[in-house]
C-alpha cells in the first residue's frame, strides 16, 4: 500500500514539512560520505527556514496542552488502557517541558553563527559551495565522519524539542481518524463535506493501481482525481475504477 497525506490547514502543512525534513536529516546524518553530510546540513538549514514562524513554538505548546486535557478526560473510560494513557501523557509532559525551556526563537544559536550563515547564504546560489567559494567549509567536509556527526548533532539539537512535540501531535492526528473503503469510478471521487471539519486527509491504495491521487478540498467538497504518468508525457486521468482507503483526521 502507498499512503498519501494531504493537509487541510497551514499549521498541519508546516508540521508535515518539518517531519519530512527531520527524517531526511536523520537518514543522511548516519551516513559516512561527505556529500551525504552536506545534504544533512542543507536539510538543517531548511528546518531553520520553515521553523522561523514566530508562533510555531506557542502553537505547539497550546496543542500539546489541549491534547493533554482531552486525554485526561478519557481516564474513566473502561475501554482505554490506563497504562497506555499514562505513557502518552508522560510523553506530552516531557515534550512540553523541553519546548518551554527552549528560550528565544527556535534555532537562534544557528542564526548567530556567522560561519554557518555564510554557508547558508552561498547555498542559495547554484553551485555556490564549491571549494574555491568556501575553502573553510571544504576543509570541514574533508574531516572524518565522526566529527561531521558530532557537529551536525550539535547544530540540530536546538530543534529537537520541537521535533518531539511535532511527532506527538502528528501521531495523535493520524490516530484520530476513522478509515473507510471507497471507490473512485473512472478515477474520479467526490464527496460533499457537509460541514465536516478535518485537518488532514489520508489516502491509501495498492501499488498495483500505478496511479497518483490529485486532491483538492475545502469546507464544502472533497475532489480526488487519480492520474497515471507515462514517461515524460503529461499526467492523464486513470481510465479504470480505483479502490482506496480514505481517512479524515482531526484533533
Amino acid at each position: 500500500m502507498i499512503s498519501y497525506e494531504y493537509p487541510l490547514s497551514e499549521r498541519v502543512r508546516t508540521l508535515l514539512r518539518l517531519e519530512d525534513l527531520f527524517e531526511r536529516v536523520d537518514y543522511f546524518l548516519h551516513k559516512n560520505d561527505p556529500h551525504e553530510h552536506h545534504v544533512a546540513l542543507l536539510s538543517i538549514f531548511e528546518i531553520l527556514e520553515v521553523s522561523g514562524r514566530a508562533d510555531l513554538k506557542s502553537d505547539l505548546l497550546q496543542e500539546l496542552e489541549r491534547q493533554k486535557h482531552t486525554l485526561e478526560s478519557l481516564r474513566e473510560n473502561p475501554d482505554v488502557s490506563e497504562e497506555a494513557l499514562d505513557n502518552v501523557l508522560w510523553q506530552i509532559d516531557q515534550a512540553s517541558s523541553r519546548l518551554f525551556k527552549a528560550s528565544g526563537k527556535i534555532g537562534q544559536e544557528l542564526r548567530e553563527n556567522e560561519w554557518l550563515m555564510g554557508i547558508r547564504q552561498r547555498t542559495n546560489i547554484p553551485g555556490g559551495v564549491c571549494e574555491f567559494d568556501l575553502p573553510s567549509y571544504h576543509y570541514w567536509l574533508q574531516q572524518g565522519p565522526d566529527l561531521h556527526r558530532h557537529d551536525l548533532q550539535l547544530w540540530l539539537s536546538p530543534f529537537l524539542p520541537m521535533r518531539d512535540g511535532i511527532a506527538i501531535v502528528l501521531r495523535l492526528l493520524r490516530e484520530s481518524g476513522k478509515t473507510t473503503a471507497q471507490i473512485a469510478y473512472q478515477g474520479v471521487y467526490q464527496q460533499m463535506m457537509a460541514g465536516r471539519m478535518s485537518q488532514m486527509l489520508r489516502i491509501r491504495l495498492k501499488r498495483e493501481y500505478q496511479c497518483v491521487p490529485e486532491i483538492s478540498a475545502n469546507k464544502y467538497a472533497l475532489n480526488i482525481r487519480f492520474t497515471t504518468q507515462e514517461g515524460m508525457q503529461r499526467p492523464k486521468a486513470a481510465e479504470g475504477d480505483v479502490e482506496f482507503e480514505l481517512t479524515f483526521c482531526n484533533l
